[in-house]
């Protein structure tokens, strides 16, 4: 007999109105141009506004875990957001949450990440070390400044603004990180500043950010499966691991030559929604939670870490260095424009691309910026070096894996 998981326990704990924290969590930054009608919730503005986002379109070529993949039913970064979104939905409808704020969250919670993905964030943070930054690269930060900074949208008069998203979802986005490590998760109550945040230190300001957390988790750990089955890069040996993982911890999977990873996510939804309320939080049973974190060691040990995947990785942090450091040997000062223009017939994608970052972000060419509609904030003091070198880092961080191995191949090319 089918049995309904909708508990709705949470519907106290929801950001909507009636929660206490309804005022923080709906502050914008600046002010959102509003129509003489608007039938929308200030969270479904916010799923719209990223949703419409150059940022948005470009995951669809930026890497989940398999670099460049060609093999259409590999899955790509946009397609790990949906699956996040779609498996956050169903248990913030199960709960009793607010779905349309789990919606922008979770569409949003992957914006700031990198070429090449995670190999791609760990150069870039490299890079950043050597060179002196004065904070880290991570991606979930990078997906803050990306919808704080970075992306724009046309407003009513044809100019370029921030997105200006609400706290709640800003704050959902640099807390999302999948990395689990407590098997109960509540909201905290702080209302902080998101910029000055560090990696791990807080917890989501709402129960809608924690089960994006949660979601971002379980996508994982079910797609990575099947795509590295479609590689061929489990053994028989690894095969007869994951399905020991299997009939240890669910009767259901004994008659399966390997674990199901869409029946994988289905328990642990299930579990998760049946064991959580909210005196101990969204919590799984410690079988369960034993589970998840088995399959998720497996995962990193047989695929993250795989040995066919060295050599691509060798070649992202070839390009991504590469890149850096031609861009960066441009640098001067307020002539930096007329440095680059000097070159473009020698490299017209990768020269006119960062001339327009340079003058819809810094102050090197104000006249221009305002005859192009800019009207979103200038980030970059050009004769700041430091400031230089960042708009490298968040012009490569925007990238997507097709389009940086063009651009590298145009340098290299004679």
């Amino acid at each position: 007999m089918h049995q309904d998981l909708k508990n709705k326990l949470f519907q106290e704990e929801a950001m909507t109105p009636s929660n206490p924290k309804w005022e923080f969590a709906i502050t914008r930054v600046g002010k959102l141009y509003q129509k003489e009608y608007e039938s929308r919730s200030e969270f479904e503005r916010d799923y719209n506004r990223i949703l419409n986002s150059s940022a948005y379109s470009r995951l669809k070529h930026k890497t989940q875990v398999f670099y460049a993949t060609s093999n259409d039913h590999v899955c790509t970064r946009i397609e790990h957001v949906n699956i996040v979104a779609s498996i956050a939905k169903t248990i913030a409808r199960s709960l009793g949450l607010n779905v349309e704020l789990v919606e922008a969250i979770a569409f949003g919670h992957d914006l700031g990440h990198s070429p090449f993905g995670h190999h791609g964030e760990r150069i870039i943070a490299e890079i950043m070390m050597e060179e002196n930054f004065p904070q880290p690269f991570w991606h979930e930060k990078n997906s803050l400044r990306m919808v704080d900074y970075l992306e724009t949208l046309p407003n009513y008069y044809g100019e370029y603004d921030n997105l200006n998203l609400t706290y709640a979802v800003r704050d959902g986005i640099v807390c999302h990180c999948g990395e689990v490590d407590e098997n109960s998760l509540k909201p905290r109550d702080k209302f902080v500043e998101l910029q000055t945040m560090n990696k791990g230190q807080y917890m989501p300001f709402t129960y809608e950010g924690c089960v994006v957390k949660i979601s971002d988790k379980l996508a994982y750990i079910g797609r990575d499966i099947q795509d590295a089955t479609i590689y061929g890069l489990f053994t028989k040996k690894d095969f007869a691991v994951l399905k020991q993982i299997a009939q240890t911890f669910t009767k259901e999977q004994v008659k399966l030559k390997q674990i199901n990873p869409t029946s994988l996510i289905y328990q642990l939804v299930t579990d998760l929604c049946q064991n959580s309320n909210p005196d101990i939080g969204l919590t799984f049973t410690k079988e369960n939670y034993e589970l998840m974190n088995q399959v998720k060691h497996f995962i990193f040990e047989k695929v993250c870490m795989n040995k066919r995947l060295e050599p691509f990785m060798d070649y992202a942090s070839l390009v991504i260095r590469t890149i850096y450091k031609f861009l960066k040997n441009y640098y001067a000062g307020m002539d930096t424009i007329s440095y680059l223009k000097r070159d473009t017939k020698l490299y017209p994608t990768l020269i006119v691309d960062f001339r327009k970052w340079l003058i819809k972000y810094s102050n090197i060419d104000l006249d221009l910026r305002k005859l192009r509609k800019y009207n979103n904030k200038v980030i970059y003091d050009i004769e700041d070096i430091n400031d230089y070198k960042q708009a490298i880092i968040d012009f490569i961080s925007c990238m997507t894996d097709k389009y940086i191995m063009r651009v590298y191949h145009d340098l290299i090319a004679l």
